[in-house]
This record gives C-alpha cells, structure tokens and sequence, in this order.
C-alpha cells in the first residue's frame, strides 16, 4: 500500500513521525486509519501517540477533502463584513459544519485566519477561484456552479460506461 513511503524512514526511528505523516498524507491527501496503523508498527510508537500527533497539528487531516474545498476567510476585515454570518449560510446550505465535508464528497467547508483579499471583504475561495464581497443571497448561486460541474462529471462517466 505505502510500504515505498517507510523505505526513506529507519525503523523505529521515532524522530520520523511528522515527515511519515506528511508523506502519507501527500500521497492520500489524508490519513487513513491503515496508515497511521503501518506508521505505529514501523517507528514503534503507540497508535495512541500517532494519533495525538496527527490531530495536534492543524496541517494533517483524517478524512479525504471533498472535491471543493470552500475556504471562508474570517480574519478582521471579513469579520468586521459579517463572514461569520457568511460561514453560518454555508454551513445551512450544506448540511455540514466548518471542518466537515458532504456525505457526498463534493464539498468540504473550512475557516481560514486570512485569505489576504481584505479590500473585498467578506471573501471566500472555492479551490483556485475567489468570491470577493460575498453576500448571503449569492450562496445558492455560487455553490450551484460547482454542484452542475459535479453533475456533468458523473453524466461523462455514466456515458463512457
């Protein structure tokens, strides 16, 4: 499975935990459970203890990302232009809270201290693109445009079947 990513690492090297999970992590884009499991095994240390580490830190993740990453900015200017009130309508229309993704995978939501766009504030970002001066009512209509896509996607597949 990943038994390539453990060649670079000695075993029961403790000092190789965060590089072991950082690759694993590059690979999946997570870290699932039978990772974490092989990364205990090979630097001896207590699934326990791999685990602490893995949710202390903010950059490592133990469910895949959906398909649309929505990034809400909630730094001072987005603050002061009501992004909460922006997060609060994205989390009402999905279904899921800050942190989460779908049940369908398409869209994972998450807070960020400062997406560095503060002269259009409130802003979101939806993968590579940005949505400046975001107001409530534009939600339904931004999220649309990813929930089609999606739709296209899956007609493509079934079609080529």
């Amino acid at each position: 499975m990943h038994s390539h990513i453990f060649q670079k690492y000695p075993q029961y090297d403790r000092s190789s935990l965060i590089a072991l999970l950082q690759d694993v992590q590059d690979i999946y884009g997570y870290l699932p459970e039978k990772a974490l499991r092989d990364i205990s095994n090979h630097i001896n240390i207590p699934l326990s203890g791999v685990y602490g580490v893995a949710t202390f830190y903010n950059q490592f993740r133990l469910t895949p990302l959906g398909k649309n990453v929505i990034r809400v900015c909630r730094g001072t200017a987005c603050h002061v232009k009501n992004s909460a009130n922006i997060l609060v309508a994205l989390e009402s229309e999905l279904g899921i809270k800050a942190g989460q993704t779908t049940r369908d995978k398409v869209f994972t939501l998450e807070t960020v201290a400062c997406i560095g766009a503060c002269s259009i504030a409130p802003v979101i970002n939806i993968n590579k693109d940005y949505y400046g001066r975001v107001v409530i009512k534009e939600i339904p209509k931004i999220l649309n445009k990813y929930r089609k896509e999606e739709r296209a996607n899956i007609e493509q597949k079934v079609s080529a079947e």
